[in-house]
Parts: structure tokens; sequence; C-alpha cells
């Protein structure tokens, strides 16, 4: 049978151990949050550079631009806005650009 003394050495350890553990996992946790927070604001910048490219292909090739076309293209996921960008190089119509 364990004495009294090494019982409480024993506790003691596993509470420092969990303590250890749990800060250990919130590093980890506050680590993992910061790089998916990095990761979704460069997914955002980036369509919105494509966004803007989009826009200026546009207004270059089929000005004037009618009214609510920025906010239909910033509204747009990336795919669509890809899409977009790749039809601008054939379309003969603004109208084809969105339609294909």
């Amino acid at each position: 049978m364990m004495s009294q003394f090494a019982q409480d050495i024993t506790r003691v350890a596993r509470q420092e151990a969990l303590r250890e553990g749990m800060q250990q996992g919130m590093q980890r946790g506050h680590r993992e949050g910061r790089l998916e927070g990095l990761r979704e604001g460069e997914a955002k910048g980036e369509a919105k550079g494509e966004a803007k490219l989009l826009l200026r292909q546009l207004s270059r090739r089929f000005q004037p631009l009618p009214e609510g076309i920025s906010e239909r293209i910033y509204g747009a996921d990336p795919d669509t806005i890809e899409t977009w960008a790749d039809r601008v190089l054939d379309a003969k119509s603004l109208d084809e650009v969105f339609t294909g």
C-alpha cells in the first residue's frame, strides 16, 4: 500500500501533467486557428484581386458597364469569377461573358 506522501506526490504529478497537456493543447489550437485565419484571409484577398482584374478587363472591352456588374462580380465565388475571366477573351458581348 502507498504511503500518504506517495499518494500526494502521485496526485500532484497527475495534476501537473494535466495542466501541461491542457496548456499544450491550447497553444496548438491557437496556432492552428491563426493559420486557418491566415489562409481564409489570403483566399478572400485573392478572390477580391481576381474580381478587380475582371472588372478592369470588362470595362476596357465593353464600356460602359451597366450598373450592378461590380456587385455581381464581387458577390460571386472564385470559380465563377475565373470562368467569367476566361470568357472575356472570346466573348463578343458582355452577355456572353456571363451566360457562356
